[in-house]
């Protein structure tokens, strides 16, 4: 592999000519202080491919990795100098390291993404010399992956994490309950997974559909199972961000504990975890016993990820059983939060308070603008740009995550063999030429964009390889746009990126992703007689 060949592009690349670094059976590896994940990484990931010990060497020894922190640069950033007798990585934190290792892997070749070498012996590979020196654009660099939907297992899951970090993203935003599957082990309330992890019967399609899978479905993590999750994530410098949705997309802990239901409106005994999509109009009762039993469920959330930012969905919350609910009314009257907006804010600013108090940070989706934003509270802008503008110039941070851009769960072609497929048409090349900062901010608003992620929701997902063709390759264009500063989206030469693709494939063949084809989908991909929802012509800019 050539340096022309590297997704993220990097800021600055030089090659030396006709030179070249060979690493084989003798090649040692130096790690200086604050880079042992990435000496660990190296010794497990690019030893394991190509069957090479890489023991333990001395600094400027030749035929030599060495890894160092180097706090003149950002704690993201990197330079990778490869000359003919030796390689060195720095960072300026031991991040930097780790993506400079990251670079260093794809230039080794499609090999160097396997867990095992091909042939016997170790392998002798060359790469070529020069100089790499890069640094990502945003701070948060990330996916969601929803597995209330459509339960991942925890193998899964780490393999995402490998993916993410591969393609240099840098937070894995975790949605672990939904109306369809509580999927996080709460010790105090056993019955949320005991009861609200299984669901009877599965809608097969889009929710319109007249289709079911007609068993159970279900699953969850225990707490140990969190626990390696954000320790193996940690050791790829990735954070795990949780989301606990409140107050809406809740019927599976309220068929799990019917009193945090409105009970005095809908039966909430006789709730089942909802086995269909779309928006439930189960929604959480604003008493002050739910928010002891939520208090309770953060309380063991935070023992277990410790990101600074826990995210309360807050999003899709019908106010229907409020407005019908005796209770509700009350409340409104009593808080004096005027309508049924405001106690939406009066459940968000509750628990942004409580967060803020333990030193965490509340991000929510854009709707918890309605009724007035939490002091502290952050914005995943989902239904557009407007959200996060709107955040933005109020002083609040943003991640920016427009579905009408960065939805991977939106179809990637419009033809007729697409599974299932939903909403608009979102090609690579528009995911290539999303821009997460609008132009409407001034300097200092743009300043409160943390960055940017793709999301990914599991409706039409049954297992990894439906996530797959989904995710990929889109989120290598994603990771370009959230590493780079890029042109402006008409002016950016996406035939190069295409050309560095034709490269990225065969790494993504060795990593085992099922990703769609750019010639199309595959027999096995395609779900004739499915129910879809597509959506014809451009997606609105909102």
């Amino acid at each position: 592999m050539t340096f022309e060949h590297l997704i993220p592009a990097p800021a600055r690349a030089e090659a030396t000519q006709s030179s070249s670094f060979v690493i084989d059976a003798a090649t040692t590896l130096w790690a200086g202080p604050g880079t042992e994940s990435t000496e660990r990484w190296l010794r497990a990931a690019l030893g394991g491919a190509l069957g090479l010990s890489l023991h333990n060497g001395s600094d400027g020894a030749a035929n030599s990795l060495a890894l160092r922190v180097d706090d003149s640069l950002e704690p993201e950033a990197y330079r990778l100098t490869i000359d003919s007798d030796r390689v060195e990585i720095r960072g300026g934190a031991a991040a930097g390291v780790f993506w400079g290792a990251q670079t260093l892997r794809q230039l080794v070749g499609p090999d160097a993404f396997r867990r095992a070498r091909l042939r016997p012996g170790g392998a002798e590979v060359s790469v070529p010399a020069g100089v790499i020196e890069d640094a990502p654009r945003f701070g948060w660099r990330g996916m969601m992956l929803d597995v209330s939907r459509y339960f991942m297992p925890k193998d899964g899951v780490l393999r995402y994490l490998d993916l993410l970090a591969a393609h240099k993203l840098n937070v894995f935003h975790f949605h672990i309950t939904d109306d369809q599957g509580w999927r996080v082990e709460i010790k105090r309330h056993p019955r949320l997974t005991e009861v609200g992890s299984w669901r009877s019967r599965t809608r097969w399609g889009h929710r319109a559909s007249p289709l079911w899978t007609e068993h159970p479905h279900g699953g969850y993590y225990t707490q140990d199972d969190i626990r390696e999750i954000v320790a193996y994530a940690d050791s790829l410098h990735i954070t795990v961000v949780p989301e606990i949705d409140i107050p809406g997309h809740s019927q599976a802990a309220i068929t799990a504990y019917p009193y945090l239901g409105n009970s005095d409106v809908v039966d909430t005994e006789a709730m089942t975890v909802w086995d269909s999509w779309g928006v439930s109009p189960n929604v959480l009762a604003p008493t002050e016993d739910v928010l002891r039993f939520y208090e309770g469920v953060f309380e063991e959330i935070l023992d277990l990820f410790p990101s600074t930012f826990v995210h309360v969905g807050g999003d899709e919350c019908p106010k229907d059983q409020w407005k019908a609910s005796a209770t509700a009314q009350a409340r409104i009257k009593e808080l004096g939060v005027g309508d049924e907006d405001g106690l939406q804010s009066w459940f968000i600013r509750h628990f942004d308070r409580w967060l803020a108090d333990r030193g965490r940070r509340l991000i929510g989706w854009d709707e918890i603008l309605e009724g007035g934003l939490a002091e502290g509270a952050t914005v995943s802008s989902w239904r557009g740009y407007r959200g996060g503008i709107d955040a933005a110039k109020a002083g609040h941070d943003v991640v920016m995550c427009p579905e009408q851009q960065v939805y991977l769960n939106f179809r990637e072609d419009g033809g007729p063999d697409e599974p299932m497929p939903i909403a608009y048409v979102r090609t690579l090349e528009d995911v290539y030429r999303f821009e997460p900062v609008p132009d409407e901010l001034t300097e200092e608003e743009a300043a409160h964009v943390l960055g940017t992620q793709a999301n990914v929701w599991t409706e039409v997902m049954e297992h990894q390889g439906r996530v797959d063709y989904q995710v990929f390759p889109r989120l290598a264009a994603f990771c370009e746009v959230a590493w780079r500063k890029l042109p402006a989206p008409a002016e950016r030469d996406f035939a190069d990126f295409e050309r560095r693709m034709a490269a990225h494939y065969p790494r993504l063949d060795a990593l085992g992703v099922d990703y769609r084809p750019p010639s199309g989908p595959l027999p096995r991909h395609q779900r004739p007689g499915v129910l879809g929802r597509p959506i014809e012509g451009p997606p609105p800019n909102l």
